[in-house]
């Protein structure tokens, strides 16, 4: 990078951006979604994923401006950085994880010339140890102690070991290997786990363990309870689970697990399902090539995020355009709506992984930030969302943006034709009708049947959702998170939010194995007073 970056608040361009949001783009003038072809100039391009924002509120005024904040930002730059192995995981005169971010060299394995050659190499070698190991699933060489195959996978982790997993196992089913199953326990709850192994055939059943530390609680606690089961089942669990965890953690132990993969310190949580952490219940479900080809896509997503062009780069463009909404436009939330059954958890993954990594409220100078930073994420696949939440987002008193996300064609091609159009024609016919309806309103004499338009959005449209597409997908939004990281100049790649609540709940949860109302503590207090009587 040439010097020091600029954050928004210290970009020049700050000032031009909040003057154009006076009087932003007027989508509900007669011909505003047509005139001077529009909808075909406001788009960008790629071979797998195309980004179409013509119904957000923004000119050709507006587009120069946010070129030039991402070039006072040096976005790019600073992509190309992380990629290469610099160190952003930290602040600035402060204790932290002072760890590089690198995520994306366990998909750059494409190419000789790896951004990062050295963690590429260690993704190359766990990926060969999954390669072998799902052969040896295949073919019989790694059976149960009846000698049968297994065909059930269950993943047990929780948040970035869960949510990421989860939502591409859900998106690729469609290509899942015929015979084979897979559950996910997250959940410290009891009954979440119970549900789960009480329909599994046990025996034929593996249990992939993923915790990074090997310390994590919910998840050692879901194990035992997993291992007791097993055992009571008279099968033993060392033949049954699988680890995914930290080299040299207190579960890279090969004497409790059948087999056992690596994560590594520069993938957060929220970004590891490219991983290890993701690839072996992908694996498992999907078979090798399908990982690879998942693989591809996102790194081919990665090399497009180094373009300096906005209109070139697509996550970029997002970052910039969910920006120039929510800190210059000042709407707080943004809806991601996939018109996608197959999508159905995704926005989950992404609440995760943009409000973990972008609620924050310090620089990365340590210093309190001058702008608002992350917005609140949320979503339900479309059309289910129009019979739910869609009334708001047409006529409510918030503004709310959404990213539409749509494919041409059905993942099974099973479709049947009902009044002259097929379901998936159906369903691309509403996603076009929200971007419109929202972008243009209507006019009606009767005040309950007015629309007022102007409420931005975007769509980022396929030609089918596939294993190589959703890597795609997932590295565009992974992106998008990381490019407005660096725009609000804050650390997007540690969560101490999340480690508050651990602590206190380690404090509660003694008081409780001592069942001790009295006392003088907080915890006493709560415990006594919420669960109204002694444990015993």
């Amino acid at each position: 990078m040439k010097n020091t970056p600029v954050g928004l608040s210290g970009s020049p361009v700050l000032e031009k951006l909040m003057s154009l949001a006076r009087e932003p783009y007027d989508l509900t003038v007669p011909g505003a979604l047509t005139k001077d072809n529009r909808l075909a100039r406001y788009q960008s391009p790629g071979e797998l994923l195309q980004l179409h924002y013509g119904t957000e509120r923004v000119d050709g005024r507006v587009l120069e401006a946010l070129q030039q904040l991402a070039d006072d930002c040096q976005l790019t730059e600073q992509f190309k950085a992380m990629r290469q192995g610099a160190i952003l995981n930290c602040i600035d005169g402060f204790e932290s994880e002072n760890r590089q971010v690198l995520h994306t060299a366990v998909r750059d394995i494409f190419t000789e010339n790896p951004a990062e050659p050295a963690s590429t190499r260690d993704a190359k070698t766990e990926l060969d140890k999954l390669h072998r190991f799902l052969q040896a699933v295949d073919s019989g060489e790694i059976v149960n102690e009846q000698g049968q195959k297994f065909t059930t996978m269950v993943q047990v982790g929780i948040g970035g070991s869960d949510l990421g997993p989860r939502s591409i196992h859900e998106a690729l089913k469609a290509y899942q290997i015929p015979g084979r199953t897979i559950s996910f326990v997250s959940n410290v709850d009891p009954d979440d786990v119970a549900e789960v192994v009480e329909r599994l055939d046990l025996s034929r059943t593996l249990f992939n363990i993923v915790s990074k530390s090997g310390t994590t609680l919910e998840t050692l606690t879901n194990e035992e309870y997993i291992r007791a089961v097993l055992r009571n089942a008279g099968l033993n669990p060392d033949y049954h689970c699988l680890a995914v965890t930290g080299q040299g953690s207190p579960m890279d132990n090969p004497a409790k697990y059948l087999a056992t993969f690596y994560m590594y310190d520069y993938i957060g949580g929220r970004y590891s399902v490219t991983s290890m952490v993701g690839l072996v219940v992908l694996g498992f479900s999907l078979g090798f090539e399908s990982v690879r080809e998942f693989l591809r896509g996102a790194s081919e997503m990665d090399n497009q995020s180094e373009e300096n062009s906005i209109v070139k780069n697509i996550p970029l463009m997002m970052a910039l355009l969910g920006v120039w909404n929510h800190n210059i436009l000042g709407y707080p939330t943004v809806a991601v709506l996939p018109y996608s059954q197959a999508l159905h958890r995704f926005t989950a993954h992404l609440q995760q992984c943009d409000m973990e990594s972008n609620g924050k409220s310090i620089s990365r100078n340590g210093e309190a930030v001058q702008t608002k930073t992350g917005p609140i994420v949320w979503g339900e696949p479309g059309t289910n969302g129009q019979h739910a939440f869609y009334q708001l987002l047409h006529q409510g008193t918030d503004v709310v943006p959404v990213e539409f996300i749509g494919f041409l064609e059905s993942q099974r091609g099973q479709d049947i034709e009902v009044e002259g159009s097929t379901s998936q024609q159906k369903l691309i016919a509403n996603l076009l009708a929200q971007l419109v309806a929202m972008a243009t309103g209507d006019k009606n004499s009767n005040p309950n049947k007015q629309f007022a338009g102007n409420r931005p959005s975007l769509l980022l449209f396929a030609r089918k959702l596939t294993p190589r597409t959703m890597g795609a997908l997932l590295a565009c939004y992974e992106a998008k998170i990381v490019f407005q990281g660096f725009l609000w100049d804050i650390n997007s790649f540690d969560q101490e939010g999340v480690q508050l609540g651990k602590v206190l709940a380690t404090r509660f949860l003694a008081e409780i194995t001592r069942a001790n109302r009295g006392g003088y503590s907080v915890e006493s207090a709560f415990v006594a007073e919420v669960l109204g009587s002694p444990i015993s």
